[in-house]
């Protein structure tokens, strides 16, 4: 399953169609689980579009038999069984964007056959991300990562040098009303940055006096995470500081589906040549 070669993670971080890989490079072939949902059309279009990959096959067993368009003229069509599909078509590398329901299954088929997964399915315990990866064949990567735009994985990393500066923080996420999860893995990872980066706790004054149960959000490592959705959103976070006669706001927003593309590219490029349990969008991007 590892046949392909290494790519380098910054090659089209902003454009996921390549014009300059060498005709010496392997192709990947890519299956897409969730194919025909939101993100998962978005990804096929995505990996028609890179010259340096293509669709294997696309499954969604809630859509059997439903084309999805490719965007270069074409569609792929999808099928039902998952395991089926990589006996068949033996891919190199498994796009997940399904439902945290679901993920699980699909990833201990996809590992388990050796099938380099790239996850973008939030709501998995990292515990259990981990045992997953620890029952696959040597050599096989899972990637998971709770946001795949370059410039949500800048707004965290800018939050968490803030943190040690400006300790008093607290994060507004918004999503679209279907999102299956909250607070959100990019809220849930941008806590756990700023828990890490400063050195004190302030207090988180309100929520032993609030009028209405949630007012104050949800404690996230001690970081106060206040949850939206509604209909016409797409992904969008908030990390709001405060400190004596001033206040910080690093926002990101995501405003298109296409704008997590370049990260899911990047990472079907890179996981040929790592193994094991991988997290976060940064970690391809500092390497």
């Amino acid at each position: 399953m590892k046949s392909h070669t290494s790519y380098d993670p910054s090659v089209n971080i902003g454009n996921y169609e390549s014009d300059d890989v060498g005709e010496d490079r392997t192709m990947i072939d890519v299956l897409i689980a969730g194919a025909a949902g939101r993100m998962g059309s978005e990804v096929v279009r995505a990996v028609t579009a890179a010259q340096d990959m293509r669709v294997a096959a696309a499954v969604d067993p809630a859509n059997e038999g439903l084309t999805v368009p490719d965007g270069q003229g074409g569609s792929v069509t999808c099928s039902a069984d998952l395991d089926a599909a990589i006996r068949t078509t033996n891919p190199s590398v498994m796009v997940d964007f399904t439902h945290p329901t679901v993920v699980e299954a699909n990833l201990a088929v996809a590992l388990g056959a050796g099938v380099d997964c790239v996850v973008g399915t939030t709501g998995l315990p990292e515990t259990r991300l981990a045992e997953l990866a620890e029952g696959a064949p040597k050599g096989t990567c899972l990637f998971m990562a709770p946001n795949f735009a370059v410039g949500a994985v800048l707004m965290m990393r800018f939050a968490a040098q803030a943190a040690i500066y400006m300790p008093h923080v607290e994060i507004i996420e918004l999503h679209h009303d279907q999102k299956a999860d909250a607070p959100s893995g990019t809220a849930m990872l941008t806590a756990s940055l700023i828990a890490g980066a400063r050195s004190t706790v302030p207090s988180s004054p309100g929520m032993e006096t609030e009028i209405a149960e949630g007012a104050r959000g949800a404690s996230v490592h001690d970081v106060s995470v206040h949850s939206v959705r509604l209909p016409g959103m797409v992904a969008h976070q908030e990390v709001l500081f405060g400190g004596q006669g001033q206040t910080l706001s690093i926002r990101h927003d995501s405003i298109d589906r296409t704008s997590f593309m370049p990260g899911v590219i990047m990472a079907c490029r890179e996981v040929g040549s790592r193994s094991g349990l991988v997290i976060g969008l940064d970690r391809l991007m500092e390497e």
